[in-house]
């Protein structure tokens, strides 16, 4: 085990540090070579096959190039799933896993639309947490799409899935079921002119589709979201919930008031964050 950790440091010295770097090479080991748990603590022996020491050359030369650690396993963890991802979607972040909790705790919702789904993540953790709520799914990218309704598969969720631009509010309405009780999003809310502070293995890799909108309209997903939950897609009293830049809380709530929704609430994520904006229609 030593001689495997002392290579997988050395291939990735500058790239990761500190605790960063453990967390990589337990997750290399673990997930990647399937060692297990307690060989990995207590530094047992790991002869590695032929296979496996080729799988991980590949993977240190992909890290090394700056390309995240989930797309290189192949898969990410999500609210207790374990989601396969790839550059086709966003990766899942933790706190976006708040938002399913969120969705489950709302009283007397039945049925779920979840715009923008990316990998699924959203969609699939309300239906695995509330199996009596129907859940659709929509995405503007058919290889989202894709992988959504593998993730969906694996996970044993029952999901229909609709490729539907939310930015079109009337094309969208045309291909969306009416009726719905609560519409969720994690929309793309990080405006173009962030792109240079961030890091590289985000800007590089994940999809910009699903992470930036315009410097000069921020909320521009939130006002095409008011506008769907307008229409009978979303039933009268239904709840609007959002993910949202913490930047930008309070203007999308006041969004949200300006359209008519009412009971407007602003909720913080797990780093105390706001992240959260819920209303009801």
């Amino acid at each position: 085990m030593d001689w495997l950790l002392t290579e997988i440091r050395a291939a990735l010295d500058g790239i990761y540090g500190g605790d960063e770097l453990r967390t990589v090479a337990k997750a290399l080991c673990c997930e990647g070579l399937g060692v297990s748990d307690s060989t990995y603590y207590l530094r047992g022996s790991v002869p590695l096959t032929a296979v496996q020491q080729a799988w991980l050359h590949r993977a240190l030369r992909r890290l090394r190039a700056g390309e995240p650690l989930q797309y290189v396993l192949g898969t990410a963890p999500f609210g207790g799933l374990a989601l396969r991802v790839d550059r086709r979607v966003l990766i899942p972040r933790p706190e976006t896993a708040q938002l399913v909790t969120l969705v489950a705790a709302l009283p007397a919702v039945t049925t779920v639309l979840d715009v923008g789904t990316g990998s699924g993540c959203i969609a699939i953790g309300v239906a695995k947490a509330c199996s009596a709520t129907s859940v659709v799914a929509c995405d503007v990218s058919a290889d989202a799409l894709a992988v959504a309704r593998g993730n969906a598969r694996t996970a044993g969720a029952d999901i229909r899935f609709v490729q539907a631009d939310v930015l079109d509010t009337e094309a969208a309405r045309g291909l969306l079921p009416k009726g719905i009780t609560c519409i969720v999003s994690n929309p793309p809310y990080i405006p173009l002119m962030e792109r240079v502070l961030m890091e590289r293995r985000v800007t590089d890799w994940e999809p910009s589709l699903a992470l930036f909108v315009p410097d000069a309209d921020p909320l521009l997903f939130y006002r095409a979201l008011a506008r769907l939950g307008r229409t009978d897609v979303l039933a009268g009293g239904g709840w609007m919930a959002v993910e949202v830049n913490a930047a930008f809380a309070c203007e999308t709530a006041h969004l949200f008031t300006l359209r008519g929704y009412a009971d407007v609430r602003v909720q913080k994520d797990m780093f105390g964050k706001p992240r959260f904006v819920v209303c009801r229609k």
